[in-house]
């Protein structure tokens, strides 16, 4: 096997587990449970918005100190999102207990 197929596997995994985590992220916002579980979606949810707003912030402060046009990828910004939300639903689920 050559080099670039080596390094294209591993890649196509990553895209392959970002798509699973944006789509099991809109399943877990869409799916009703208990209180317990609506409270832990909600600290999820207001926590990773935070996380958002303060990146696209970020990009245009950056954009304008630099007199750059604002170039947002909005597929680093959904997989930032997806990340995030995972991580602080693990924080929050094993903090509320789940």
């Amino acid at each position: 096997m050559s080099t670039v197929t080596l390094l294209l596997i591993p890649f196509g995994l990553f895209l392959l587990g970002l798509i699973v985590l944006d789509v099991s992220m809109v399943v877990s916002l869409l799916k009703t449970n208990d209180e317990r579980q609506k409270l832990i979606v909600w600290k999820t949810s207001t926590f990773t918005l935070l996380v958002v707003v303060l990146t696209l912030m970020y990009d245009v402060i950056t954009s304008l100190v630099r007199a750059e046009a604002m170039q947002v990828n909005p597929f680093v910004k959904l997989s930032v999102t997806a990340m995030t939300y995972f991580v602080v639903l693990l924080y929050y689920k094993r903090k509320h207990g789940d």
